[in-house]
């Protein structure tokens, strides 16, 4: 269970994706019954780091913190900025002695410094990946994800795809219920489908540029019909080919990709809330039948209805 989370404090730190870690680990939240972390900031030589924007950060522990964490964060930071080459050694014996390591946007680089990208699938933001990929061939480098899970080394992309990398982390250790109590309290979607491509590469909609907003609502409030691109389309009064252009340039994915990924959510919900059986969980959430439900919880949790509940559900719950 992640329980000590250790920040380092770069020389060259970008100051938001400093803040997300900061934000997500690093704030007493247990008036809302969630999650409180060992959080500690950590600089490689003086306490006081100068930033890229100006100003300097306090951090209050040097690098020996690193060694009780559980978490070790690495935000981006300017990449002319050679980082100290004690910190890649600190970096890499944390991972090796069991400590799960995440970054942001360019921190991937310092994770590649260290040896932890090697065979191991990664991402960072779209503008680098390139550069990540020819500094590091051993890596497998991903430019059209948010974030890249690989149980040891978590990389996300570019800036705000750090709140999504860190509530994904939030979700797969205490359960979807939490992640969405730490997203409403940072005013963030708890989940966001699609990738990069949505942001490198948005074309202008022809024929206006409405926002699809109120059919995302209509469809979360209906995830129990049979929905189809075409109910879609009608109830967005565009026609099937233009709704599905239209909602993978303002989403970054298809319709039934999202509206999935959405019935998984719910189905997550009613699993950690409810006693309710996984049959009538299966019908809730839209997915008809328990073999189509396990279906796509093995695609996307890589686990079974019954295995989440057993461990997220309440300990009286069976399945």
């Amino acid at each position: 269970m992640l329980r000590d989370v250790a920040v380092l404090a770069l020389e060259g730190s970008y100051a938001f994706e400093l803040g997300v870690f900061c934000e997500v680990f690093g704030i007493d939240r247990s008036d809302d019954a969630l999650p409180v972390y060992d959080f500690a900031l950590v600089s490689a030589g003086d306490h006081s780091v100068p930033t890229r924007h100006g100003f300097d950060v306090r951090a209050s522990h040097g690098l020996e913190r690193l060694a009780s964490a559980d978490l070790v964060c690495v935000p981006a930071y300017d990449l002319s900025v050679r980082q100290p080459e004690r910190l890649v050694d600190e970096l890499r014996a944390a991972a090796e002695r069991g400590a799960r390591v995440l970054s942001i946007c360019t921190g991937a680089f310092l994770l590649g410094e260290a040896g932890l990208l090697d065979g191991r699938r990664c991402t960072t933001h779209w503008r680098y990946t390139e550069e990540l990929a020819r500094r590091y061939p051993q890596a497998r480098v991903e430019s059209d994800v948010l974030y890249v899970d690989e149980e040891a080394v978590i990389t996300g992309a570019g800036t705000a795809a750090g709140i999504d990398t860190c509530l994904h982390l939030i979700r797969k250790e205490h359960g979807s219920t939490v992640a969405n109590a730490i997203a409403r309290r940072m005013v963030a979607p708890p989940h966001r489908e699609g990738g990069q491509r949505q942001y490198r590469e948005r074309p202008h909609p022809q024929g206006g540029t409405g926002s699809l907003s109120p059919v995302l609502v209509w469809i979360e409030a209906n995830l129990d019909q049979n929905l189809s691109v075409q109910a879609m389309a009608r109830y967005a009064h565009l026609s099937p080919r233009t709704f599905a252009r239209r909602f993978q340039q303002e989403t970054g994915t298809t319709p039934l990709q999202w509206l999935t990924g959405q019935r998984v959510l719910l189905a997550q919900h009613y699993l950690e809330t409810t006693d309710t059986p996984i049959t009538t969980i299966a019908q809730r959430s839209g997915f008809g039948t328990v073999d189509n439900l396990r279906h796509h919880f093995a695609r996307r949790l890589g686990t079974t209805p019954q295995g989440y509940r057993r461990t997220f559900g309440a300990p009286h719950i069976e399945s």
